[in-house]
């Protein structure tokens, strides 16, 4: 499926250009016959004989990017100065800071933030170790680890390349849920040193988000550090997909009037986001999933089996299902894919049952091409911001991790993460629920407090069933707010 231009492949390109009436038209409509979007031009500079124009389009990619400025190059009495991608500009130094929250106006203060001071806050923390999450960064803090070995849909990049796509998730845990994200990115793919190094570093931070490592390595590690470390530990390449993927079924299945324990669902895909979103399906009430792989149907007596699908297979197929995807996609009432870009096509999902869905969530492509299945299907989604029905692990996570740090959890469970799934749902009321908006906008500001709420009333629930003791209803320091009394380390 060809690109089509995208503000991620803008430039900008500075030229010299003769001041002649059409000099400026001459321009834009270039950019515009081979292909591009012009988004924003400006005169920077004027004289007699010559103007000086940056001109902003988007393109399809660096080689659209080089045919554009080759093309605008061609033009009599034109001088490009210089072509700017805007995306690199943006990470130029990377895409975060760090402030002080305490100014340093004179010696008092450096008193009490530093030494002496600082030293009465050493010793109350190791007196009442619980202490930490309201006197230090701690309690509003997590860390966003990878080894760099899945990055997005590019494959094992390494821990420096990786650090871009950490920095951004950094970023959206502040805008969205005021959180302060660290990226890690760990120079090892060894699962003990990787457990090892999380759980040495762990005292920092309130949760771990795991991010962009490798299946199955991410499921040994996941559940380490779940075993070791008293904080909560996501894996949102696994259960942010499998949250936001329910809500999206949740509501496309209103929309189709079907009900899940009813529904046929075949999915693409047994890694770690497939895994994900099989566990949840199956705990929200699915009952009759099929799930494939690049060798076709996973079921119990398929030869080579791994450990985890044969755990899979244990759990799926209860028709006893083989063969292809393509043959277990016929009289289907659901495909879910996150796996590979044209593994079905629109012929294929022709053959589902009628008032089909179809979520096809690989990223840049999609397993189908989400033109060719609206021919067929009733609702349609995938995981790119140019089609409807956007299903996106941004929806998810900020809340989720809102809601744990609230909570002051020390764990995440099915239940919160089911707990998230329906609030986000939520989200979109009856009214406003259609084929091509079954998900909110990830703009959309309720997002974050419904998700949040939903996962503290359940990690509350959940402590205080344990603890036996009567959930509360949040305090300031676990909320994140100041006390508006008492000692600090009252």
């Amino acid at each position: 499926m060809p690109s089509a231009p995208s503000v991620s492949s803008s430039i900008t390109v500075r030229m010299q250009v003769e001041a002649r009436p059409t000099a400026v038209s001459e321009l834009t409509t270039s950019i515009e016959q081979s292909g591009g979007i012009v988004t924003a031009l400006d005169v920077t500079a004027s004289g007699h004989e010559r103007i000086t124009v940056d001109v902003t389009c988007a393109t399809r990619g660096e080689e659209h990017a080089n045919e554009i400025v080759t093309a605008l190059r061609a033009h009599p009495g034109v001088v490009v100065d210089r072509v700017s991608d805007r995306t690199f500009l943006l990470h130029l130094g990377g895409k975060l800071s760090i402030e002080s929250k305490v100014p340093l106006r004179n010696r008092d203060d450096l008193s009490m933030a530093y030494t002496p001071g600082v030293a009465r806050i050493c010793e109350a923390i190791a007196a009442r170790p619980e202490d930490a999450r309201r006197l230090t960064i701690k309690r509003n803090t997590i860390a966003v680890v990878t080894d760099g070995t899945a990055v997005l849909g590019l494959g094992d990049l390494g821990p420096l390349a990786a650090l871009p796509v950490m920095e951004g998730k950094a970023v959206l845990f502040k805008r969205f849920a005021d959180i302060d994200a660290f990226p890690i990115a760990l120079d090892t793919t060894d699962v003990d040193q990787i457990v090892e190094t999380v759980c040495a570093i762990a005292p920092v931070f309130a949760g771990i988000n795991l991010e962009d490592i490798s299946a199955p390595r991410c499921f040994e590690i996941e559940r380490r550090l779940r075993e070791r470390l008293d904080i909560p530990v996501f894996h949102d390449d696994q259960h942010g997909t499998a949250i936001v993927a329910l809500a999206a079924l949740t509501n496309a299945l209103k929309v189709v009037e079907k009900e899940l324990p009813d529904v046929r669902i075949v999915m693409s895909g047994a890694g770690a986001a497939g895994t994900a979103v099989l566990t949840l399906l199956l705990a929200a009430g699915a009952t009759d999933v099929v799930v494939a792989d690049i060798d076709g149907v996973i079921y119990a007596d398929r030869p080579g089996l791994t450990e985890q699908l044969a755990r899979t297979a244990a759990i799926t197929n209860p028709r006893g299902v083989t063969g292809t995807l393509r043959a277990a996609l016929a009289g289907a009432d659901v495909f879910i894919g996150v796996s590979a870009p044209d593994v079905i096509s629109g012929e294929d999902v022709a053959t589902m049952a009628d008032r089909s869905i179809v979520f096809a969530m690989a990223n840049p492509r999609p397993e189908v091409d989400p033109v060719e299945a609206a021919r067929y299907a009733a609702v349609v989604g995938t995981g790119r911001s140019d089609f409807a029905n956007q299903i996106n692990n941004v929806l998810a996570f900020p809340g989720v991790f809102r809601g744990l740090l609230n909570a002051q959890s020390h764990t995440i469970t099915d239940g919160m993460l089911l707990a998230a799934a329906q609030a986000l749902a939520s989200v979109v009321t009856d009214d406003q629920l259609n084929p091509t908006y079954i998900v909110p906008s990830v703009f959309n500001p309720e997002v974050t407090t419904v998700v949040a709420a939903a996962v503290e009333r359940v990690a509350r629930a959940q402590t205080a069933a344990s603890s036996g003791t009567p959930a509360s209803s949040g305090t300031a320091a676990s909320s994140g707010t100041p006390a508006s009394s008492g000692t600090a380390a009252s």
